[in-house]
Formats: C-alpha cells, sequence, structure tokens
C-alpha cells in the first residue's frame, strides 16, 4: 500500500516531468498550455491525490494522441502517466 509520503513524490515527479515539457520551448505551444494547465489541476488541493492523478492521466491520454506530438514529448508523457499510476489511495 503507497503511503502519502510516497505519494506524494510520485505526485512531484510527474510534475517536475511535466513542468520540463511545458517549459521547452521546442514543445509545441498547444502542447505546453495544455500541460501547463494540467500542473495546475494537480496542485489543486480540490481533490485527493489519487483522483487528481487518474484525471490527468485521462487528459494525458489524449494529449499522447494528437499526430503533431514529436516523438520525445510523448515519451516524457508516458513517464509522467506512469509516475502518477503509482499513486494509490
Amino acid at each position: 500500500m503507497a503511503t502519502k509520503e510516497q505519494n506524494l513524490e510520485s505526485l512531484n515527479n510527474a510534475m517536475s516531468t511535466l513542468n520540463q515539457i511545458a517549459t521547452n520551448p521546442s514543445t509545441p505551444r498547444n502542447i505546453r498550455k495544455n500541460i501547463a494547465e494540467l500542473i495546475e489541476g494537480l496542485k489543486s488541493d480540490k481533490y485527493s491525490i489519487s483522483v487528481r492523478a487518474v484525471n490527468t492521466i485521462s487528459l494525458l491520454d489524449d494529449v499522447t494522441q494528437d499526430p503533431n506530438l514529436p516523438s520525445y514529448v510523448r515519451t516524457s508523457l508516458w513517464q509522467a502517466v506512469s509516475t502518477l499510476e503509482s499513486i494509490r489511495e
């Protein structure tokens, strides 16, 4: 069972990965904007960590379907999804 500390660490790692994508000038502008919005959602205390993680995973799945997404960005997004998937109640 994941502890709250492990969940927070996973959340912070995923946000760090997403932040690198969002601040990379070679990432398409619309993707940077979407990722920045997802980071804000992850920071929000409105929902539990696990709910925020599941919502973000779902939205990231949509982002990775974008045919204009560079493959290295897609790989980084999958890394963030993998990290978020480790978050459990």
